[in-house]
């Protein structure tokens, strides 16, 4: 049985995300998260379709601001 590349990616992320909920770290979360929406913005310029290409790249661009956001001291 083989796997398309889509697939494998899909299910990787699909873990990373469980991890990151359980370990409960929401950077990591992002990060994966960041990753898993490069992957969808590369797909989406070899198919050409805009809307996938600008929403996952405005959900980058928040994930990165943030990733990059100092934490407010409580």
């Amino acid at each position: 049985m083989g796997f398309s590349v889509t697939e494998v990616i899909g299910y990787i992320g699909s873990l990373g995300i469980l991890l990151s909920f359980l370990m409960k770290d929401i950077s990591r979360l992002r990060i994966v998260n960041t990753i898993g929406c490069a992957f969808f913005v590369f797909y989406g310029v070899l198919l050409n379709s805009v809307p996938v290409i600008a929403t996952n790249s405005i959900i980058i661009v928040i994930n990165i601001y943030y990733l990059l956001k100092p934490a407010k001291d409580e």
